[in-house]
């Protein structure tokens, strides 16, 4: 693997204002029934006036070590060259192991192709044509950043040697790409 795409969400920055979402369901086609990311929004918490909201991207974390990839029978769920978590639509047999293995509970079953879906880091539009994924390009906030890790001059190499950051549910030893810079109360800080 030449390149390791990575994508860090910054928790600080993040304003929970879904242009991320609809960027990503517009790029993609994906029906309004399901989604490909999302961000949730917990809160408030403190006291008023001192409220602040958490906001957590729920996406497919990219794992370099991915449960769905081992357990499907066919290869329709498989890492392409850069590293990117992938489904082959025409090798799909709709066994749905790959919907039951993903620990971040994030694949759907797309209801027009009928095929398991997720994010791709937009790995066939926007990404072939060496653009950033839609939810990156569209932030408000510039609070996703991605890139290829392995490129030390890169942003997202950048950001990862000087913030501190954390992936989700690393005890699984899924190896997750997705990043999250953690919230420190109280909105938007640089």
């Amino acid at each position: 693997m030449t390149k390791r795409y990575v994508l860090v969400h910054d928790e600080n920055k993040c304003i929970g204002c879904q242009a991320c979402n609809v960027a990503c369901r517009s790029e993609n086609n994906v029906p309004e029934s399901v989604t490909r990311l999302q961000v949730r929004i917990e809160g408030p918490y403190g006291n008023f006036p001192h409220l602040h909201f958490k906001y957590n991207r729920v996406s497919c974390e990219q794992c370099e070590n991915a449960p769905c990839v081992k357990v499907c029978p066919t290869g329709a769920a498989y890492v392409n060259a850069d590293g990117i978590v992938s489904i082959n639509e025409n090798k799909c047999v709709g066994c749905l192991y790959c919907v039951a293995a993903c620990p971040y509970k994030v694949r759907f079953i797309n209801p027009e192709t009928r095929v398991p879906d997720k994010c791709d880091f937009c790995k066939e539009t926007r990404l072939a044509r060496g653009e950033d994924p839609a939810c990156v390009s569209v932030c408000p906030t510039q609070a996703l950043v991605f890139g290829d890790a392995n490129d030390l001059n890169s942003e997202v190499r950048k950001v990862l040697d000087t913030k501190p950051h954390y992936q989700q549910k690393v005890n699984l030893g899924t190896e997750p790409r997705v990043y999250r810079i953690p919230s420190r109360k109280g909105g938007i800080k640089a």
